[in-house]
């Protein structure tokens, strides 16, 4: 199980949570989906991995991951 919290830190409340950059993780998303990978779409749901997922699609996964904080990080 993992999320993702776009935020200069970690939460330590409600309040802060809801200060979480939307916008960051919806433009984070879109780059997964562009790189074949989907993630939940909203900013306050968790994702997981199973069994299925195999050291090809956590490759394919990661590599996804750093061309978006790229693209996201570019866009900032």
């Amino acid at each position: 199980m993992f999320g993702l919290y776009f935020r200069d830190r970690p939460p330590t409340s409600f309040a802060e949570v809801m200060q979480a950059d939307k916008e960051r993780f919806n433009r984070f998303f879109h780059a997964m989906l562009d790189g074949g990978v989907y993630l939940a779409p909203s900013a306050f749901e968790a994702g997981f991995v199973s069994a299925a997922h195999g050291p090809h699609e956590i490759e394919h996964t990661l590599a996804a991951a750093d061309a978006a904080f790229a693209q996201v990080a570019r866009a900032a």
